[in-house]
């Protein structure tokens, strides 16, 4: 019985790092398009979810009857890494206008169980027709039905939407295409994981852009901390300092020393909070790798992320590899110039690669998007007009490998 209990524990525990690094890959998890890592969420739905509240202050939600898991993340660092995309279009980013319209379609949803695509889309166009500050939306441009149509797929993909009959990709063909979806009402309103709603902050349209940053603040503010770092109360900033550090650390792929307070940085030093993140990290099945400039958290099993660096089925992530190589090698850094002249070397020399970056703006297209997709592996910085190398790309520096014949 002692070695049946053993095992029985033992794959909780499994269970439990599992779900946890499923969930911070994707915080919205379906039954619908992931059976099994629903499953397994519902059924170690308690101790996960008090992992999640302890080590990082976000609440974890199952709704089996509705079939979903939802994370509520929560952070006061504003990542711009991870855009809303589109599903077609290589993927492409929403612009403004796209995440107007998704804002929109979404209020509107919240009024039935079931629309029509032409209906919501008439709806829409009243709103935004009502709206002084907003755009009027006009399905008559082939434009203005693709970006409604991106919304739509985004919620599709989210399991707010489901499509009963047709197709959404017809509208963009034709207003007049009839297609039949039934809202998840209840999902749609957990998608929004601010603590305070945009509604509260009572501002005027034309304070916004002067007061973006400081409303950013006031969204993700959480009273449970008080002033967070400068509360009076010992509690409330001991809270703060775990779940702002474990909250860094579990969801960015890289957390560097220098970008954390005197404070924080105190805190990794104490015996507490060493145990607290090294167990945290143990808990959830990581390896944790401390380093001079900060700290990485290794997935033996690449669970957690919903990227992976380096992946050469990307044309970008390959071009920021080999970047990497003359980025590592030169202290000062290098203009973005410079790294136009060895993308063009690059491309120059392996002619059957990076089609579709052969056009007229492709080398300035291609390196773009690989400190794009270095930037958001924390692998470099774009500063005083030169692109640095950051400290953990050289993880992926080319070193020379010595034999024992070599040294002999």
């Amino acid at each position: 019985m002692s070695n049946l209990a053993n095992q029985l524990v033992i794959a909780e525990q499994q269970d439990v790092a599992k779900g946890i690094r499923l969930l911070l890959a994707t915080p919205l998890i379906s039954a619908r398009t992931a059976p099994e890592a629903f499953d397994l969420i519902r059924r170690r739905h308690g101790p996960i979810a008090k992992w999640f509240d302890y080590t990082c202050g976000w609440r974890l939600v199952v709704e089996p009857r509705f079939g979903y898991a939802r994370l509520a993340k929560v952070t006061s660092e504003h990542d711009h890494t991870r855009p809303a995309r589109r599903s077609r279009s290589g993927r492409t980013p929403f612009d403004r206008r796209r995440y107007t319209l998704l804002c929109v379609i979404a209020a509107e949803l919240l009024a039935g169980p079931v629309t029509t695509i032409g209906f919501l889309a008439d709806r829409v166009k009243y709103a935004t027709a009502t709206d002084p500050v907003l755009e009027v939306f006009d399905t008559a441009a082939r434009s203005e039905r693709m970006a409604y149509v991106d919304a739509l797929r985004l919620l599709e993909s989210y399991g707010v939407l489901d499509t009963v009959d047709g197709s959404a990709e017809a509208f963009v063909d034709s207003r007049e295409a009839k297609v039949l979806y039934r809202v998840d009402t209840t999902l749609l309103l957990r998608l929004l994981s601010a603590p305070t709603g945009p509604s509260q902050l009572a501002t005027s349209p034309d304070e916004v852009a002067h007061r973006w940053p400081e409303l950013l603040a006031g969204l993700t503010r959480e009273s449970r901390y008080g002033d967070g770092e400068n509360s009076t109360s010992d509690v409330q900033r001991n809270l703060w300092l775990r779940h702002s550090i474990c909250r860094r650390l579990f969801d960015e792929p890289v957390l560097y020393r220098r970008e954390l307070s005197e404070e924080q940085r105190g805190y990794l030093a104490s015996l507490t909070g060493r145990q607290v993140v090294q167990r945290a990290a143990e808990r959830a099945g990581f390896v944790l790798e401390e380093r001079a400039e900060g700290y990485l958290l290794v997935d033996p099993e690449a669970i957690a992320t919903d990227r992976k660096f380096p992946d050469d089925s990307g044309t970008a992530n390959v071009a920021g590899l080999l970047l990497l190589d003359t980025l590592v090698t030169s202290a000062p850094g290098l203009t973005v110039e410079q790294l136009r002249a060895e993308v063009t070397r690059l491309l120059a020399r392996f002619p059957r690669w990076a089609k579709t970056y052969r056009g007229e703006d492709g080398t300035e297209r291609l390196v773009h998007d690989a400190l794009d997709a270095l930037a958001a592996f924390r692998l470099v910085e774009h500063t005083g007009g030169r692109v640095h190398a950051l400290p953990a790309a050289a993880r992926y520096s080319v070193a020379e490998i010595r034999t024992s014949k070599e040294n002999s």
